[in-house]
């Protein structure tokens, strides 16, 4: 009887804690499905293209473990895109672990043409200002025409992109590119087959040397002649182009005390 009581608390005691982690995998998953990732304040979105931008945020987001933010604004009291930036950081406190944790933002200052991405913690790291700086110079003619979805969406699978690729590395390189790779792995193979095709073959084993005596073969005679010497000059140009859509600039520290990698542009 008292062995049979055991059995009963203890499955009681694990039916308690299984279901104890399935309400908190519940509220957890609740809390990313509403979580706010677009922020479009300047009104740039139609509600479609905000429900879309949205979940692929959201979608690309939990990959990278990483939250992928959007930042638009009107910009009325004429403030610096960056520190609008680190102040919304620091007042929002994103964060996909945890607030103020990983995440990277794109904020648009549409009274100035101004552009600004930061990225913080995990996003900091792998998303240097060399490679913010490729972000914005892939999206800058879009915004410069108006297609603001259609920028914002690269924004957001760029972001995946990069930080599937190690620190240090030059992720638009064509070896990081799976079709590239599958067509390397083709050719290779294709080399390896033809190598062993020409291997299974006769060997021929007449040469030259077969039928050259090289007792009675020589040189007979050479001759060496001067001819002319040229020298040529040629003037080495200096790239004096300093970056694309007036971008420039870097990360910094948010009056919270949060670092941050950046880069910024305009439009």
């Amino acid at each position: 009887m008292r062995r049979s009581g055991v059995i009963v608390a203890v499955l009681f005691l694990f039916v308690f804690c299984m279901s104890f982690a399935l309400q908190i995998q519940i509220v957890e998953a609740a809390g990313v499905e509403t979580k706010q990732l677009i922020y479009d304040d300047a009104g740039l979105l139609s509600q479609d293209e905000y429900n879309e931008l949205s979940a692929l945020a959201k979608q690309y987001g939990a990959k990278r473990e990483t939250d992928i933010i959007i930042l638009t604004t009107n910009n009325e009291v004429d403030g610096d895109v960056m520190k609008m930036t680190e102040d919304f950081y620091d007042e929002k406190a994103p964060g996909y672990d945890k607030p103020h944790g990983n995440a990277v933002i794109l904020t648009l200052d549409m009274k100035n043409r101004e552009i600004y991405l930061a990225g913080f913690y995990k996003a900091k790291t792998y998303l240097d200002n060399e490679r913010l700086d490729k972000i914005r110079t892939k999206i800058t003619s879009d915004l410069t025409s108006g297609d603001y979805a259609l920028a914002f969406q690269t924004y957001i699978q760029t972001v995946d992109k990069y930080m599937g690729v190690r620190p240090g590395v030059d992720p638009d390189n064509p070896l990081f590119n799976i079709w590239v790779q599958v067509g390397a792995s083709v050719i290779i193979g294709g080399i390896v087959v033809a190598m062993m095709t020409l291997r299974s073959r006769g060997r021929v084993t007449v040469n030259r040397m077969t039928y050259e005596d090289a007792e009675a073969s020589g040189v007979l005679d050479h001759l060496d002649q001067y001819i002319r010497t040229t020298v040529t000059k040629q003037k080495i140009e200096k790239n004096n182009n300093s970056g694309s859509g007036g971008g420039g600039g870097g990360g910094g520290t948010t009056s919270g005390g949060h670092s941050h990698s950046g880069s910024r542009g305009s439009f």
